[in-house]
């Protein structure tokens, strides 16, 4: 495969553009005192407060046991804290600190200056229409891993589609 397909191959951008946000959003959010690991939890805990901690380690899809630990030492430095589950009393609920919060607040000022770097020079349309785009691939794919269809290792037709699909000439 040529070098200008593979710049132009659906899966390698989506890799290098993500790789390249999270590398300028490290750089950016290093001052804030938090791993990636521990700001990728936070993210997830602000959009599910009250989720239980196999819930919140199937979002981020990690082991549960990984999370315990990643949970042990964000309760231990003030960013979250555990409630006890009113429906069940084995488990306990996650809830982001005020400290949190004030930090989630300044990740997303950073991530909103980033974006609008990233997107220099598209319009508003244009920034809609990629956001959508996006969403409804998710929606695509999220839809097929639902629905279990996965085609057979070695599957030579499904192989060479997906590779079609991700702009791999096949």
């Amino acid at each position: 495969m040529k070098d200008r397909e593979l710049d132009r191959s659906l899966g390698f951008l989506l890799h290098d553009v993500s790789r390249l946000l999270r590398k300028r959003f490290d750089q950016r959010a290093r001052s804030l005192g938090l791993t990636r690991a521990q700001y990728h939890l936070l993210a997830h805990l602000a959009r599910n407060e009250g989720i239980n901690q196999a819930g919140l380690a199937e979002i981020l899809e990690i082991e549960p046991i990984t999370l315990t630990r990643l949970v042990d030492r964000m309760e231990a430095g003030g960013w979250l804290e555990r409630r006890a589950d009113p429906g069940d009393r084995r488990a306990r609920t996650l809830f982001l600190t005020d400290k949190a919060r004030a930090v989630f607040r300044r990740m997303r000022m950073i991530a909103s200056t980033l974006h609008d770097e990233a997107l220099r020079g598209f319009t508003a349309e244009d920034r809609e229409r990629l956001l959508d785009a996006l969403a409804r691939a998710r929606g695509n794919l999220s839809e097929l891993a639902g629905a279990g269809e996965a085609a057979a290792p070695g599957d030579g037709d499904a192989d060479a589609s997906a590779a079609r699909s991700l702009g791999h000439s096949g």
